[in-house]
């Protein structure tokens, strides 16, 4: 190998909870679960469309944790996007096609 060091390619998984979360995730995702348990318990209700409305803090906390391809989950995806349109940024890019005026010279 010519004592280079080489760094595992899931070196950041280790460090998440089953590989997934970290406990910021887990924690938002035990209190929609909390909070669908409290309501659950709290309200008695037989119809199918208020079950379905007290799951919902289950349901959008469980979204918000999911892993996505390239981002770590739904949250930091929708983080990104916001601060991409919201942050003024000047991307300068220079390629193989540009033409440098002041290097020709």
């Amino acid at each position: 190998m010519g004592n280079n060091y080489l760094i595992p390619a899931n070196s950041k998984k280790s460090l998440l909870i089953f590989g997934f979360f970290t406990w910021k995730d887990l924690i938002i995702f035990s209190c929609g679960a909390i909070i669908t348990m409290s309501m659950l318990l709290m309200f008695n209700s037989t119809s199918i469309t208020q079950i379905l409305l007290m799951c919902m803090p289950l349901f959008v906390t469980l979204f918000l944790v999911m892993p996505v391809p390239n981002y770590h989950n739904v949250m930091t995806l929708i983080g990104n996007v916001i601060s991409f349109y919201t942050n003024r940024r000047r991307y300068i890019w220079k390629g193989w096609c540009v033409k440098d005026v002041f290097r020709d010279r």
